[in-house]
C-alpha cells in the first residue's frame, strides 16, 4: 500500500482557505547578473547599481537603534491604531522615527490619481480572479523563492504562520481596496509599517545562526533585488496569468493595475530606478530576477507543513484532488512538481477545460448551458475563498519584531 504522506493527511477533506505559501524542493540556483537598464523604470534614469547591494539605509539605521534601545514594544503600542492614510502620527514616537515616517508617507510626485482610480475599477470588476491569484497563486510562489522562504522561516513571523499569512493577506486587501491611497484608505499606513518590519528583519536576521548558515553568502536580507522578486510574484505574475486565462481587459484597466503596484513599490521603499515603467519592462525584469531562482529549500518544505495545518482548518468545499488540479492549473506543472502537488490525471483535463468556461461565462462570452457542473463547484469554492482572503486583512496589526524565530 502506498504510504500516506503527512501532507495528504493534512489537506484531506478539502480546503483552500489560506493556502498561501507552499515551499519548494530543488537546489538553489545562482543569481543572474543585473543587466536591467534604469531607462526602463518609472524614473527613466538611475545609477544602474545592482539592487542586490542596495537596502533601505535610513530607516534600517533608525529601527536598529529603536531595537537596541528596547523601544519596540512602546512603538508598536503607539502605532497599533495608526491605520488610516489621513491619521496624524501618534505622539510619543522617537523623534528620528517620526520624522522619517512623515516623509515616507508622502506619495511619489508621479502618482496619478486618475490611474489609481482606474485600478479600483479594475479590482471591482476582476476581484474574483485577483483574489485567487494573490491568495493562492502568488502564495504558491512565495516560498518557491529561497531567500523569501528562509527570511520568513527564521524571522519571528515564521513561528506563527497563521498570523503571517493574515498579514500578507492585508497587503492584498489594502492595495485593492476602494480607497487604497485615498485619505480614508489604509495603503499608505500599511506600506510604511511594512518598511518598519523589513528594517527590523534586516537588523535581526544576521544574528540568527540558522539564517546565516543558509543565506548563501548574503549578509543582509531583503535587498532591493529581493523586494523586486517578491513584487514580480504579485502584479507581474497576476497580469500574466489573467492574459493566459484570456480575461478581457481594456488598456486603461491594465495601466491602472500596473500603476497602483508601481506606487506600492515606491511606498514599500523600492527605488524608482528599479520600478518597471511598462508591462513589457516588468516582464523583462521578471525573467531576469524571478524565473531563474525558483528552487527548493528545507525551510520552504517546513513552511509547507505549517501552512497546510492552517489549510486543514478551513473547508472551502474543495476536495484534495480538486485543490491539486486547480493549483497545478494556475502555477503550471513545473512549479507544481517542485512544491509537491500530486498529479491528478483524471481531474487535470477537467479543470483545464472547466475554468476557461467559468471565465468566459463571467465575462459574458458564452451562455449558461455550456458550463459543466464541476465548474460551478470550483467557482463557488473559490468565491468563498476570496471572501475569506479579503476579510483576513481587515483587523491585522503589523508589528515591528524585536527578536528572531525562537529556536
Amino acid at each position: 500500500m502506498e504510504e500516506i504522506s503527512r501532507r495528504r493527511l493534512l489537506i484531506a477533506g478539502g480546503a483552500l482557505g489560506t493556502f498561501g505559501a507552499l515551499g519548494l524542493a530543488s537546489p538553489v540556483h545562482a543569481r543572474s547578473l543585473w543587466t536591467w537598464s534604469p531607462a526602463g523604470s518609472v524614473a527613466g534614469k538611475g545609477a544602474g547599481l545592482d539592487p542586490e547591494w542596495v537596502w533601505d539605509d535610513e530607516i534600517d539605521a533608525i529601527i536598529a537603534e529603536v531595537i537596541e534601545r528596547g523601544q519596540v514594544p512602546r512603538v508598536n503600542d503607539l502605532l497599533r491604531n495608526w491605520l488610516r492614510n489621513d491619521q496624524p502620527l501618534p505622539a510619543g514616537l522617537p523623534g528620528d522615527l517620526r520624522d522619517w515616517m512623515e516623509e515616507a508617507r508622502r506619495l511619489p510626485s508621479w502618482a496619478d490619481t486618475g490611474k489609481l482610480q482606474d485600478a479600483v475599477g479594475f479590482t471591482r470588476k476582476k476581484g474574483l480572479y485577483t483574489g485567487i491569484l494573490y491568495g493562492l497563486g502568488s502564495g504558491l510562489l512565495s516560498t518557491a523563492i529561497p531567500r523569501e522562504a528562509r527570511a520568513v522561516y527564521y524571522s519571528k513571523g515564521g513561528a506563527d504562520m497563521k498570523d503571517r499569512v493574515a498579514k500578507t493577506a492585508k497587503l492584498g486587501y489594502d492595495v485593492g481596496d476602494l480607497y487604497a491611497y485615498k485619505p480614508q484608505g489604509s495603503m499608505i499606513a500599511t506600506s510604511v509599517r511594512t518598511r518598519l518590519v523589513h528594517a527590523a528583519v534586516r537588523h535581526l536576521l544576521p544574528q540568527s545562526p540558522g539564517w546565516s548558515r543558509t543565506s548563501g553568502g548574503q549578509t543582509i536580507p531583503i535587498s532591493q533585488a529581493d523586494m523586486m522578486v517578491t513584487w514580480h510574484s504579485l502584479p507581474t505574475y497576476v497580469m500574466g496569468t489573467l492574459k493566459k486565462w484570456k480575461v478581457p481587459m481594456t488598456a486603461t484597466e491594465r495601466e491602472g493595475f500596473l500603476h497602483v503596484w508601481q506606487v506600492t513599490a515606491h511606498m514599500l521603499g523600492i527605488r524608482d530606478e528599479y520600478i518597471p515603467a511598462t508591462w513589457a519592462e516588468a516582464d523583462s525584469q521578471s525573467k531576469q530576477v524571478l524565473d531563474p531562482i525558483i528552487a527548493n529549500t528545507s525551510e520552504g518544505e517546513a513552511l509547507t507543513d505549517a501552512i497546510l495545518e492552517i489549510v486543514a482548518e478551513v473547508d472551502a468545499g474543495l476536495t484534495e484532488p480538486l485543490i491539486n488540479a486547480f493549483s497545478r492549473y494556475i502555477v503550471g506543472d513545473s512549479v507544481g512538481d517542485k512544491i509537491g502537488l500530486d498529479r491528478e490525471p483524471l481531474l487535470q483535463p477537467v479543470i483545464n477545460n472547466a475554468w476557461p468556461l467559468v471565465v468566459a461565462f463571467r465575462e459574458g462570452l458564452i451562455p449558461l448551458p455550456l458550463i459543466p457542473s464541476i465548474a460551478w463547484t470550483l467557482e463557488e469554492a473559490l468565491r468563498r475563498f476570496v471572501l475569506l482572503f479579503m476579510s483576513e486583512g481587515r483587523d491585522i496589526h503589523l508589528e515591528i519584531p524585536d527578536a528572531n524565530r525562537p529556536s
